[in-house]
């Protein structure tokens, strides 16, 4: 099981080792902003943010005449606090708890679902997942085999029927069954992002026909080594079924890991947990002062 250390170990390694080092010096001048920059629009933090972040930084370390170090640790005060979205409250949610789950092929998604499913399970919960990605047969066939390893029920039909009525039939069993929580699975690429978004919100339709207040959650698979291309997702996704929250999935196999900050300060999207892994145990709840202090370590 990897944990988050090690999963920022290439974005620590390839990046942010060299901002730390920036700030071994009493005197901060103008070429270390500069360079500072460069670093973290390499690490995808991107433009916009990057220069947020630093004037943010720049004006603390005039204000309060700082040295080097008390730089550095303004930089990851403002980082930590640019990351610390908090996860809007649900209030009290009704059984089962409906949970719907989107991106784009190839996020990382169905496997994302499965990390979800056994971690709620290891926590004492009936979790049922629902195959809704009705247009990939190879998607319904992935979650029914990452079910049957974690022990979960999947609710699923044929390929290419409609995924409203899988998820009718997998919030009916749940309610049956007496489910603690219903993930469900969808389709991440359709025939154009106009069929896709429209596939997203007849879900959410048909979802809220069984409970008036579901889905309760809307969790966003995004893959980090996409990196800004993973921003412009985000915002299509958001834009059709109101995102809730981001699962970033593959932090372990990119060295630009500064993509988290891009996603709280431009989408004001929390992040709620990290792929640090294949297997089903490496993920973890994002934290925001273990994100930046394991990216300084």
């Amino acid at each position: 099981m990897k944990d988050i250390n090690q999963a920022l170990k290439p974005s620590r390694d390839s990046w942010f080792k060299r901002v730390v080092r920036l700030f071994d010096r009493v005197a901060v001048d103008e070429a270390v902003w500069v360079e500072l920059e460069e670093l973290l629009i390499s690490a995808d933090v991107g433009v916009s943010t990057a220069e947020k972040l630093i004037e943010a930084v720049k004006q603390r370390a005039a204000g309060e005449k700082l040295d080097g170090s008390s730089v550095r640790s303004a930089l990851k005060a403002e980082m930590i606090r640019m990351l610390g979205i908090d996860t809007p409250l649900a209030g009290s949610v009704s059984v089962p708890k409906v949970i719907l789950a989107v991106g784009v092929n190839g996020s990382g998604k169905t496997t994302s679902i499965a990390k979800l499913a056994h971690r709620a399970k290891k926590e004492g919960r009936r979790v049922i997942l629902v195959a809704a990605d009705t247009f990939r047969a190879a998607a319904i066939d992935q979650l029914k085999k990452l079910g049957a390893q974690i022990g979960v029920e999947v609710i699923a039909h044929q390929p290419g029927g409609d995924a409203g009525a899988v998820v009718f039939d997998g919030l009916e069993a749940a309610r049956s069954r007496q489910a603690h929580e219903v993930i469900v699975d969808t389709a991440g690429r359709l025939h154009t992002k106009f069929n896709l978004m429209e596939e997203l919100k007849k879900i959410r339709r048909v979802a809220a026909k069984i409970d008036p207040t579901a889905p309760h959650e809307v969790i966003l698979v995004l893959d980090a080594t996409t990196g800004q291309n993973g921003l412009t997702q985000a915002r299509y996704f958001t834009e059709a079924v109101g995102v809730t929250g981001v699962f970033l999935a593959k932090l372990d196999g990119t060295a630009k890991g500064g993509i988290v900050l891009a996603i709280c300060d431009e989408l004001k999207i929390p992040i709620q947990f990290i792929g640090t892994g294949d297997g089903l145990e490496d993920m973890a709840a994002f934290n925001a002062e273990a994100f930046v202090e394991a990216l300084f370590s």
